[in-house]
């Protein structure tokens, strides 16, 4: 991909980022929560979807869906990667929130993976990541066991920690460990 074309994809995150809403989500009308992680072999991408009970995360379904790479992996240009898969798992699928393996406003244009999804598809997303990205201000993520959440789309940052935090297992999130699992090698 051309530098050219990565700075105009990095305008459009910008303007993107002012689409999203941080707003406060009642945790007590959350039901479900889904999970979506991607892994990838070769030139394949199989993306894991899971729906677990909330709070007590019980593995209610699961799906996987596996697609040819098309995009390279490209640092803060993650969403351009990972979005067909993931939206691919989710096609038909309900729940109340959606936890992302990646960032949503913890991103240097203050849009990343979650924050993508949580536009296109019209859901409350979280992003949740292993490390923050450098040069992203802390008050756009709180580091929650082990995991740093931020917010994706419709929800804002004590509504995603007050979802994360009870499902985490071992300091990360169960549904996303779940997913990755089922992503890696196709277990539940």
């Amino acid at each position: 991909m051309t530098e050219r074309k990565l700075e105009l994809i990095a305008t459009l995150q910008r303007k993107l980022a002012g689409q999203i809403v941080e707003r406060p989500l009642d945790v007590s009308n959350v039901k479900t929560v889904a999970a979506v992680d991607v892994s990838y072999r070769g030139d394949l991408a199989r993306a894991a979807f899971v729906l677990c009970s909330f709070p007590e995360c019980e593995l209610l379904r699961a799906n996987v869906v596996e697609i040819e790479v098309s995009v390279p992996y490209i640092p803060t240009y993650f969403f351009l990667r990972e979005t067909r898969p993931v939206l691919l798992a989710l096609r038909g699928e309900d729940f109340d929130v959606l936890l992302v393996e990646g960032h949503g406003r913890a991103h240097p244009r203050g849009y990343g993976l979650a924050s993508h999804i949580g536009l296109l598809t019209g859901r409350p997303t979280v992003g949740v990541a292993k490390r923050p990205l450098r040069g992203v201000p802390e008050e756009l993520f709180r580091r929650t066991g082990k995991a740093y959440v931020s917010v994706g789309n419709l929800i804002d940052l004590g509504s995603a920690v007050g979802i994360v935090e009870p499902l985490l297992e071992g300091g990360y999130p169960k549904p996303l460990k779940l997913a990755d699992r089922l992503s890696k090698r196709g277990e539940q």
